[in-house]
């Protein structure tokens, strides 16, 4: 499945343990961006509009404390995590790229 903007992404999963905190120190570490480029906190069914609405509904049904992650500018990762019942942070990244 991909994610459409103005390139397509393909979805990846993600799972980091559950005493991680996902911090925006956190998050840009992973993308190697640098200490002040922009993260934005997004809603999953705002993200996942449209034709992911099937996905959102398996994310939310599955996952609690559910959020999406953008990092940096243009061409950019995405992160949707939520909990799971063992209290890992799991989910799905692609990117996005908008100029």
């Amino acid at each position: 499945m991909m994610y459409m903007s103005e390139s397509d992404y393909p979805f990846e999963t993600v799972m980091w343990e559950g005493d991680t905190e996902v911090t925006p120190p956190f998050l840009r570490g992973l993308t190697g961006e640098s200490h002040d480029c922009p993260i934005e906190k997004t809603n999953c069914d705002v993200f996942l509009r449209g034709r992911h609405q099937n996905l959102a509904s398996l994310l939310k049904t599955n996952l609690s404390d559910l959020k999406v992650y953008t990092v940096g500018r243009i061409n950019m990762p995405v992160y949707i995590v939520g909990r799971s019942p063992e209290g890992n942070w799991l989910g799905l990244s692609t990117r996005v790229v908008q100029t």
